[in-house]
């Protein structure tokens, strides 16, 4: 059994930076390859970036890409999600979800999901 708790949203102006953080609890952390999702109101979740177990292999969606970055640190049972260039359209609740299987850019390969963050961005 691994928890999620996410942390780190907020409220930012357009062109700003975020930094969300996800830390599990569990001693099999390393083990899990970790994504980042969000979920504007109104739409379905969508995937934002994912990382393997070891932070070797990391890839972001099209949307974002050369503006997030998602990083971990196994030492600390946590993966990050660094938010640059922010958008009004980046609005939305961000979840981090865990996966035995590998990384996925699919929400259904994920066991587990921390109860998210919001993250407002103003124009």
């Amino acid at each position: 059994q691994v928890q999620l708790v996410e942390s780190g949203g907020g409220l930012v102006q357009a062109g700003g930076s975020l930094r969300l953080s996800c830390v599990a609890s569990g001693r099999t952390f390393s083990s899990y390859a970790m994504g980042w999702f969000r979920q504007a109101p109104g739409k379905e979740r969508e995937f934002v970036a994912t990382i393997d177990w070891s932070g070797s292999s990391a890839y972001t969606a099209d949307g974002v890409k050369g503006r997030f970055t998602i990083s971990r640190d196994n030492t600390k049972n946590a993966v990050y999600l660094q938010m640059n260039t922010l958008k009004p359209e980046d609005t939305a609740a961000y979840y981090c979800a865990a996966s035995r299987f590998g990384s996925s850019s699919v929400p259904s390969s994920y066991d587990y999901w921390g109860p998210g963050t919001h993250v407002t961005v103003s124009s």
